[in-house]
């Protein structure tokens, strides 16, 4: 290979071998590994492979390489694949069935916000809670919303209505726990002229699932989204309705697994193409936010950079005329839940410090500091206690502060 994951410079590749200098723990390395055991010469146990469930262990599904290796090595994709034969023989982790179905316990969880909140307020449940989820002790558990976002959705009047529709793709997170980000991004979307609409049913992109090599149920996830909107974005093939979304993450599974899951369904090349994050879909259609003075300290998400790209973010940021300055820092360190994890918080936080977290650290109280991801979000606040804004919430700040100054 040619080593760039080996880096040491700035950028987004390769963040665990930044944090631990090991070739093992590059993509090179395990590259490698994985060569060698479809070799089977030095490798000889295939997908049962310890040595390389090690190595992988410590990737933190970045997709930095997918886009900066120069030969485009997925190894987030290789990692999850690997799991899924891995796993076939070998019991899962007990964070596996907690973060990794997330999607699937969250919604009735949330219904009881009270009680989560409070054991996760009460130190000994909390820690009790912690081990049985295979969650770090040292971590804070993310807070439930009192409600859901849905909920709330339903019983708001809204701004927009009437006006050309989009599908507002509000994921796990947003729906549990930040339900603000998704509320400012109904209101954002209405100010630019369209009204936010929800799927039928609440769907989940199946990304933990994916993270943690349950293939078979994130396919079964997808196939579900394509069968409850489906039919929607398939309406008017020339110019489909537009899937905005708000984490990077989730919305990353439409642009690459979905794709390699169905690669010759019409329905997920539509969906594919029409998916996208807030920033590109309102610079995209010419959105012009009002002014806002301020100054803003941007971590982009790794998904973002990867398969997005962050021209409609900075677009936006522009109009705005606040002062943005960009902190070239790669992965946070979190990683969806890769930093709740007992066996990689370290790491998780050595990630974070190697550039982002000393940014926020040496930054004044007053720049608001912004990114779209959650774990990003979470990682910041847990490690610096400063407070971190979605793109979709500074927008409203920026429409609420104009309303203010007529």
């Amino acid at each position: 290979g040619m080593g760039k994951c080996r880096s040491e410079k700035i950028g987004t590749m390769c963040p665990s071998y930044r944090a631990t200098k090991e070739e093992r723990f590059s993509t090179r390395g395990r590259s490698r590994l994985f060569w060698e055991m479809l070799q089977g010469e030095v490798i000889k146990d295939g997908w049962k492979s310890e040595e390389l469930k090690e190595a992988l262990d410590t990737c933190l599904s970045c997709k930095g390489c997918k886009s900066d290796c120069p030969a485009h090595v997925d190894m987030a994709s290789y990692k999850a694949e690997f799991l899924s034969h891995y796993h076939e023989t070998n019991s899962r982790p007990r964070q596996a069935l907690t973060m990794g179905r997330i999607g699937d316990w969250a919604p009735l969880a949330s219904k009881f916000s009270w009680l989560m909140n409070g054991v996760m307020q009460t130190p000994l449940l909390s820690s009790i809670a912690k081990w049985l989820g295979g969650v770090a002790q040292e971590r804070s558990l993310p807070k439930f919303a009192n409600q859901s976002f849905r909920k709330q959705f339903k019983s708001t009047k809204h701004a927009g209505v009437g006006q050309k529709k989009v599908i507002l793709w509000v994921d796990t997170f947003c729906e549990h726990f930040h339900p603000e980000v998704a509320n400012a991004a109904v209101e954002v979307l209405a100010h630019a002229g369209f009204e936010a609409t929800l799927p039928k049913t609440p769907l989940c992109c199946g990304r933990p699932l994916y993270d943690f090599g349950y293939l078979d149920l994130a396919k079964q996830k997808l196939e579900k989204i394509l069968d409850a909107i489906g039919s929607e974005i398939q309406s008017n093939p020339s110019a489909p309705i537009a899937v905005v979304g708000l984490e990077p993450g989730c919305m990353s599974v439409f642009k690459d697994e979905l794709l390699k899951f169905f690669p010759n369904d019409p329905r997920a090349k539509l969906l594919a193409s029409s998916t996208y994050l807030l920033g590109d879909f309102l610079h995209e259609q010419g959105y012009t936010p009002p002014p806002l003075d301020c100054n803003i300290l941007v971590h982009s998400h790794c998904h973002q950079k990867s398969l997005f790209g962050t021209k409609g973010d900075v677009a936006l940021l522009a109009a705005l005329g606040a002062k943005a300055n960009y902190i070239d820092s790669g992965c946070c360190g979190m990683a969806g839940s890769f930093g709740f994890n007992p066996e990689h918080v370290e790491i998780s936080k050595a990630v974070g410090e190697l550039v982002l977290l000393p940014a926020i650290r040496a930054t004044d109280l007053e720049t608001i500091i912004l990114t779209n991801g959650f774990s990003c979000r979470e990682q910041i606040e847990q490690e610096t206690g400063r407070k971190v804004k979605h793109l979709a919430e500074l927008l409203q700040m920026a429409h609420q502060a104009q309303v203010e100054s007529v």
